[in-house]
């Protein structure tokens, strides 16, 4: 583990065991556990899973629908909930149109799906020209790549000249906070997502003359809460997200974080656990 976090203005864990989404099947449950939503049997997901077996309070597994394979439901927990959260915090609604900042990436390819499928809105998602088929197969009615150099005004144009309801950046990189609040129509909301590593550096766009005149906000998102874990899986259940992924034991985990150090991987990435 690189520890890449370690720029955040709050403590990491050294010793913590890895793996926050995983999912798991019960197979004994504690005293205190008879009225509990789930039962010995029943798959959920608890962090700190890169072992065997773990221990989850009964009160806060989130349990798993039944038709949902478990390696497909593992991403939903993390990717899949920050960004369904991230999308109704926005402000934005259906029909609106909403950008999305890395639309290719990992967390971007879930959104892309939950934002048009899942919410009804317009997506207009924005990465390297390489991600452009991921991204529009996965819903985004306009694709824009960022190494032209034109995305403020191909948004524009997109939009009537007017620009997104929300920009949502999903990325890790200064360069989109950068550019995010010229993407914004008047009221429009910036939602932070991606955690740019080393410096800590302001959003460059970010003045309060222009936050005044055009009645705009900047909010920041960490993860969802249960429900909305749950509602999640729910779009995946009904097939309306699908995660790129593929699956991998634990003999491949350290090939797998230097593709993603590389940034040469795809989707994402889950890891087998079981015998």
């Amino acid at each position: 583990m690189t520890n890449s976090w370690a720029g955040l203005p709050y403590p990491t864990q050294p010793g913590q065991v890895g793996g926050h989404e995983g999912v798991g099947k019960i197979v004994k449950m504690g005293a205190g556990t008879e009225n509990s939503n789930v039962k010995v049997g029943d798959r959920y997901y608890t962090p700190g899973t890169f072992q065997q077996y773990v221990c989850g309070p009964a009160s806060y597994v989130t349990p798993i629908p039944e038709s949902l394979a478990s390696d497909a439901a593992a991403p939903m927990l993390c990717a899949g909930v920050t960004v369904y959260s991230a999308l109704r915090k926005s402000g934005a609604q259906a029909g609106d149109w909403v950008v999305l900042l890395g639309a290719g990436g990992g967390l971007g390819h879930l959104a892309c799906q939950i934002a048009s499928r899942g919410m009804g809105m317009r997506v207009i998602g924005i990465d390297a020209g390489n991600k452009k088929d991921l991204a529009t197969e996965c819903g985004a009615e306009v694709f824009i790549d960022h190494t032209q150099g034109k995305a403020e005004e191909e948004v524009k144009k997109a939009t009537g000249g007017l620009g997104a309801q929300a920009v949502l950046v999903l990325t890790a990189a200064n360069g989109a906070y950068a550019s995010a609040m010229g993407l914004l129509k008047f009221g429009g909301t910036l939602v932070c997502v991606g955690l740019p590593e080393g410096e800590l550096k302001a959003i460059a766009t970010a003045y309060p003359q222009f936050l005044v005149a055009k009645a705009q906000r900047i909010i920041g998102v960490a993860v969802g809460n249960r429900k909305e874990a749950i509602e999640t899986l729910e779009f995946a259940e009904r097939g309306l997200v699908k995660t790129h992924f593929t699956t991998c034991k634990m003999d491949e985990l350290t090939k797998t974080f230097e593709e993603m150090d590389r940034g040469e991987l795809k989707g994402r990435v889950v890891l087998d656990l079981t015998a």
